[in-house]
């Protein structure tokens, strides 16, 4: 389908006050989802950054244990442009990341710790709009934060997690996923866009590595924020799938 025919955007619930956003790498919040951070934390709201990964096999020409701390200084500092003041990395293996029972472990605990209304994600379909394959880390951490949402809620799981003096939390509504193909709601960008694309900017020798259109920081988010923004009646937009937690 193309953008005239996609059904339009249902506006996304703000009445909360703490979000967990949870990605695979440094840099998949600022592909379209950190202008949405910027209008949040705006409104006073606290986004907390978790990384599954620092992204150190992102950037060819240089050698992993290098690039790992280049890419979380690179992260923090792009966090700090929309407003989020903490960021933490679980330093899975970058681009080998498994879905299972650790990784679930490890982000039930994050989700314990910060007790958020709303957990954020990136997409993890098979798929971006049935066209381009995702990848791998993607749909693993996706997936994973997911079912460690519902884990963070039972203290029966991870018995040791309670041990450790991390209470059940069990108050997460929803969790969206950033750029999903099965996107139903959206986000007005218009005011933060601006802070959107100097957060991506921010991770400037991964760009420089990527090359190509999405190394383009300005005209990747113009692009896709303004057809977003089609759906949603405003000039630029975020585009989330939302799933509930409670019903």
């Amino acid at each position: 389908m193309t953008d005239e025919t996609l059904p339009p955007l249902a506006p996304l619930d703000e009445d909360w006050e703490r979000a967990l956003a949870v990605v695979a790498h440094p840099d998949d919040m600022e592909y379209g989802a950190a202008a949405a951070v910027a209008r949040w934390t705006a409104q006073g709201k606290t986004v907390v950054y978790a990384m599954v990964t620092s992204g150190e096999a992102g950037i060819d020409s240089i050698d992993p244990a290098e690039c790992g701390p280049l890419r979380e200084a690179e992260q923090i500092a792009s966090a700090a442009l929309v407003g989020v003041d903490t960021v933490e990395f679980l330093r899975h293996p970058d681009g080998t990341v498994e879905y299972g029972l650790p990784l679930r472990r490890d982000l039930a605990r994050l989700v314990r710790r910060h007790r958020p209304e709303i957990v954020i994600t990136t997409n993890f379909r098979a798929t971006y709009g049935g066209v381009f394959p995702n990848q791998a880390d993607h749909i693993a951490a996706g997936r994973a934060t997911l079912d460690a949402v519902r884990d963070a809620g039972n203290r029966w799981v991870f018995r040791e997690l309670t041990a450790e003096g991390h209470e059940p939390w069990n108050g997460v509504r929803q969790v969206w996923a950033a750029g999903s193909p099965q996107s139903g709601h959206g986000v007005d960008t218009t005011d933060t866009f601006e802070a959107g694309v100097a957060s991506l900017e921010a991770h400037a020798a991964y760009l420089a590595g990527l090359g190509g259109q999405m190394a383009d920081a300005r005209g990747f988010l113009e692009s896709m924020g303004r057809s977003t923004g089609s759906r949603l009646g405003s000039r630029f937009a975020a585009a989330f799938e939302v799933i509930n937690l409670h019903f």
